[in-house]
């Protein structure tokens, strides 16, 4: 997985060994591809101290043998202990540039999340917590699929009065998948945040999957072939995410109630044509 970023006396200094890096830690962040989550938790438990907090940024889900379950659920269950999750508008490279953006932690326990907007916010970089971190971590999952639609209709030429479509009715989707699957209560509100429709929004113009799906459509070379030209080898999240999403809605018989997520399922992985994505707009219900 690489080197390690840790604070020793006040320096910070790269481990390459993981479980000397977190060892004794207090405060751990995730950002990896959520594929390795598994890995990453078998290698790391125990070397925690006992009152460790942490934080996800990871943008995906998992599937289990009864459908979703959620990156955090993973960790949470797999090292015992409580973790929060941020999700926003934060295209890196503008972050690093210092660039006014906000973002959103969700959190179980109030008072770790507001312990990570203490260490995490800036001027430049404001943070809400709010108390649904289900839903906030479903948001971070389920935009880079519209992201992957988005980027479609852009190599379509289509225009933005489409792509503003394609953002709205996987807002929707984005709504009716979290109100079927997530625990808890879900609020409409914690779509309004940054999480939410800002994230979205900065993904489907700014983000890679929409900039690799474009290209999918112009080159006609798979998403494997883009991703190693384009990414390096990097994993988008968007067509795996569309592919554990469509299984999840298949084992629960609701493949027909989320027409754009299935579109741009089988347009990456069963060679359906990219034209589906307009006709999947098309026909869409005013409703899910």
């Amino acid at each position: 997985m690489g080197l390690k970023l840790c604070i020793r006396n006040g320096t910070m200094v790269a481990v390459p060994n993981l479980t000397e890096a977190v060892k004794d830690s207090d405060l751990l962040v995730f950002v990896i591809p959520h594929q390795f989550i598994y890995k990453i938790c078998d290698a790391i438990t125990g070397h925690l101290t006992k009152q460790a907090v942490d934080i996800s940024l990871i943008k995906g889900i998992d599937e289990g043998p009864e459908g979703l379950r959620l990156i955090s659920d993973v960790i949470r269950e797999k090292m015992e202990i409580d973790i929060s999750v941020l999700m926003g508008a934060n295209i890196a490279n503008e972050v690093a540039a210092e660039k006014f953006c906000e973002t959103t932690i969700g959190c179980k326990i109030l008072e770790n999340g507001l312990l990570f907007k203490e260490l995490l916010q800036t001027p430049n970089f404001r943070i809400t917590v709010v108390d649904d971190a289900d839903t906030v971590e479903i948001c971070g999952a389920l935009k880079n699929i519209v992201a992957v639609g988005a980027g479609f209709c852009d190599g379509l030429h289509c225009g933005d009065n489409t792509k503003a479509a394609v953002i709205r009715l996987g807002l929707m989707e984005m709504i009716a998948f979290a109100k079927i699957f997530c625990k808890g209560q879900v609020s409409i509100a914690t779509f309004l945040e940054s999480c939410g429709v800002a994230d979205l929004i900065t993904t489907c113009y700014g983000g890679r999957n929409r900039r690799v799906a474009e290209a999918f459509v112009k080159t006609g070379k798979s998403i494997e072939k883009l991703e190693q030209e384009m990414l390096n080898g990097q994993k988008l999240q968007g067509p795996q995410t569309s592919a554990e999403v469509y299984r999840i809605l298949q084992q629960k018989g609701l493949v027909e109630k989320f027409p754009l997520f299935t579109a741009v399922y089988k347009i990456c992985y069963e060679g359906k044509p990219v034209q589906e994505m307009i006709s999947c707009l098309q026909s869409h219900p005013e409703h899910i």
